[in-house]
């Protein structure tokens, strides 16, 4: 059975404040709740003024109280960014205060530029290096602590957050796979690797306190509307973000345009169109019919949803379509058993 689940990134839309887009967030958690959707993520991006999860585990923890039921989490923390230490004890928090409801996955990039990234005083060429260290720091971090041992996560140790590897690469395959964690795949802007990492991730795996078996969770975009045209149109806010990032114009969450062929050049239509092949936009239909290969294709354990809507109300009205596009993917609530 294939479990849905929400890939959150608080996008800041024209004419709204980040308060607006956490509220919002915060909204489609609950919604995703009630529907039966297994977790609910954000992610670590900065100096970003389109995004406003910048303090993820803020976030985390905001979202994490104002509902009841449904798996918070990262997706993710960029670990360069921070020490593990720091990260443990974070997030050893969230877990004390929510028990059993927090997830914690794990990316090698710094979620920002170079200059940004400069400005967060952190080396992150040597950070990136370490990367594979780190996590293996982080996670005995949660491990319960030896009588002996120097540096403790409070809270943190012995509370055993469950870890997960992002990536969009064959490298964050092969660590998720010698270190036994579950993987989640960035095929919602980086599809092009994602066949060759989850068969190599399949084939390498190693089993872990944490796993025994392999689970992938490719992260992709779905819009539902009640027609594929509304759908397109709806859909047209993402393309634009996307054309935004190739022409160096990262900005605020754009309304949907009805005509996207006059806002991009052909070049720009290829490129954002291979960056966003594992968009699912139409009807329930048309969506449903479309994520049935897409599962029988990738043998996805989860799928992790991002609905990149401009409107909050058909952005919800679209999760619920999905909700109930599920039983017919074979697709299980969120009373299914944890990868954890």
């Amino acid at each position: 059975m294939t479990t849905l689940s929400v890939l959150d990134l608080a996008f800041v839309a024209e004419g709204s404040t980040p308060a607006d887009a956490l509220h919002a967030s915060l909204d489609a958690a609950r919604h995703a709740e009630r529907l039966g959707y297994r977790r609910f993520w954000v992610a670590e991006h900065h100096n970003m003024v389109g995004v406003a999860s910048a303090a993820t585990s803020v976030v985390v923890g905001y979202l994490a109280g104002g509902t009841e039921r449904i798996r918070v989490g990262a997706g993710g923390i960029m670990l360069p960014n921070h020490s593990p230490l720091q990260v443990a004890e974070q997030f050893g928090t969230l877990e004390s205060l929510y028990p059993g409801r927090i997830d914690l996955g794990l990316g090698r990039a710094p979620g920002t530029d170079q200059t940004t990234a400069r400005a967060m005083r952190r080396d992150l060429v040597a950070a990136a290096e370490r990367f594979p260290e780190d996590v293996v720091e982080l996670r005995g971090l949660f491990e319960a602590a030896r009588t002996d041992q120097a540096i403790r996560a409070v809270p943190g140790a012995g509370l055993h957050v469950p870890l997960w590897m992002l990536g969009s690469s064959l490298f964050g395959a092969q660590l998720a796979a010698r270190l036994g964690l579950p993987y989640a795949f960035a095929s919602h802007f980086a599809p092009a690797a994602l066949d060759q990492a989850l068969a190599v991730y399949r084939e390498r795996f190693v089993p872990s306190t944490q796993l025994a078996s392999p689970y992938a969770v490719p992260c992709i975009n779905v819009i539902v509307a009640e027609t594929d045209e509304e759908a397109r149109q709806l859909h047209t806010t993402l393309q634009q973000m996307f054309v935004g990032m190739i022409r160096g114009r990262r900005g605020l969450m754009p309304p949907p345009i009805d005509d996207i062929e006059t806002f991009w050049s052909p070049m720009e239509k290829r490129q954002v169109s291979a960056m966003l092949s594992c968009a699912f936009v139409g009807s329930p239909g048309t969506v449903r019919r479309a994520l049935e290969a897409f599962v029988a294709r990738t043998g996805a354990d989860e799928l992790m949803v991002g609905t990149p809507v401009f409107d909050l109300a058909a952005r919800l009205r679209s999760m619920e379509w999905l909700a109930e596009i599920g039983p017919t993917l074979g697709v299980a609530r969120a009373n299914a058993a944890d990868c954890a």
